[in-house]
């Protein structure tokens, strides 16, 4: 999986896979048949975890609010490392003009994400943060799509200072 993400499918050979995972080549095609499968178990698998970790992260947050604040802000610590985006939008714009199937799985786990913020939107919205006339579905896309842009600006270089400023715009935004 962190060899896809790093590179991208078309960027990672097989070379790449058979070292990072320490089989032949055999071995990988008898476990998972192809590259081809592998990348989209690895995607799949990527989507189930952080799916899963938006919803610890809504259960265990004190209020809707800081846990949209606490997401926006999981950018900054791309900027301490080697910003790799995120798995599931990386593959959505590489692959997903060419590759319908995959388009459409992407396009799932973008909607299982979007669920977990749309909770944390209507969350806000009962506690006050966030005003009830607005549309949490459209809030929740918002901010999907901040983030992708967020993750985007963190590969090209955007430092911690420009990246505070757009999630303070952000964040005005929805209230």
């Amino acid at each position: 999986m962190h060899q896809f993400w790093s590179k991208g499918y078309e960027h990672t050979s097989m070379h790449d896979l058979l070292a990072a995972m320490n089989l032949s080549k055999s071995s990988l095609y008898q476990a998972f048949g192809s590259k081809r499968q592998l990348f989209r178990r690895c995607v799949g698998r990527y989507a189930d975890q952080f799916a899963a970790q938006l919803r610890h992260g809504l259960a265990e947050a004190p209020s809707g609010w800081r846990f949209i604040e606490d997401f926006l802000h999981s950018v900054l610590r791309d900027v301490a490392g080697t910003p790799r985006g995120c798995l599931v939008m990386n593959t959505a714009s590489e692959l997903g003009q060419s590759e319908p199937e995959i388009a459409r799985e992407m396009s799932r786990s973008i909607g299982r994400f979007r669920e977990v913020l749309q909770a944390a939107v209507e969350r806000a919205q009962r506690e006050g943060d966030i005003a009830p006339e607005r549309d949490a579905w459209t809030l929740a896309t918002y901010l999907v799509s901040s983030m992708s842009g967020l993750k985007v600006q963190a590969k090209a270089g955007a430092d911690a200072q420009t990246l505070k400023g757009i999630i303070a715009v952000v964040l005005g935004a929805l209230a």
